[in-house]
């Protein structure tokens, strides 16, 4: 059985080791805390240079968003130049169809300068026709009977009868109207083609484009003095289909 005294050294040791393993353990503790403080402090640097760089690219992005800003003030004030220009442009092209409109007019010379020119990009757009010839003034004679048409336009299966007026009125719509009923006795060589009339000029008034309309003749003419067109087509072919 144990002394007294050898029970206090036995409870003196075991008190020793306690307080050594208690100092290692504290030691590990405190050494863990400043590793954790030392992480702590590092991410906050971290995150204060992020908090900076973040600063920044808000600054960059209010710099952008300005620059952009005034990039479409400036696209703006370009398209409203453009849409000034395209608008002038349009002006100028219409007084200048008009002043040629006159001079040719002037000079009868409607057929060759405004008219001729004009057939094939109007013909393909609306008959899906590419010319084959096209001639202006073309006369024939048979004895002492005589027939002129001011321009002629050939494509594969149809021919167009072009009759070209200064100054277009009601009457000349019978008028072209029979004449192209005469047509192909004067031009047989085109006896399996479909005879199309077109009265051609610079303008028509409403009653005269009425008038052709109700009898199925087909005008050419500038619209709104910016290009030469068909100003009856759609018309035309909606009664076309419904009689």
């Amino acid at each position: 059985m144990q002394t007294v005294e050898e029970r206090v050294d036995t409870l003196e040791d075991v008190l020793r080791h306690y307080i050594i393993h208690t100092e290692a353990s504290q030691a590990r503790t405190d050494e863990a805390i400043a590793n954790l403080s030392r992480e702590i402090d590092k991410f906050k640097d971290e995150m204060n240079d992020f908090k900076d760089e973040m600063n920044d690219f808000k600054d960059e992005m209010k710099e952008f968003k300005v620059e952009m800003s005034d990039f479409k003030n400036e696209m703006l004030d370009f398209k409203n130049e453009m849409r000034e220009f395209k608008e002038e442009t349009k002006a100028d092209r219409r007084e200048m169809n008009k002043q040629w409109g006159a001079l040719a007019q002037k000079m009868g010379t409607l057929d060759e300068d405004l008219i001729a020119p004009a057939t094939r990009p109007v013909l393909a757009k609306y008959f899906k026709c590419e010319p084959k010839s096209r001639s202006i003034r073309n006369l024939r004679r048979i004895n002492s009977d005589s027939f002129e048409i001011d321009v002629l336009v050939a494509c594969d299966d149809r021919v167009f009868m072009i009759e070209v007026r200064s100054s277009p009125r009601s009457e000349y719509v019978n008028e072209i109207l029979r004449k192209a009923k005469r047509f192909k006795k004067f031009f047989p060589e085109y006896k399996d083609k479909e005879i199309i009339p077109i009265f051609g000029s610079i303008i028509f008034s409403e009653n005269v484009i009425k008038y052709a309309t109700k009898k199925g003749l087909y005008l050419m003419a500038y619209r709104e003095w910016e290009y030469m067109d068909i100003l009856n087509f759609d018309e035309i072919q909606g009664n076309i289909k419904n009689g």
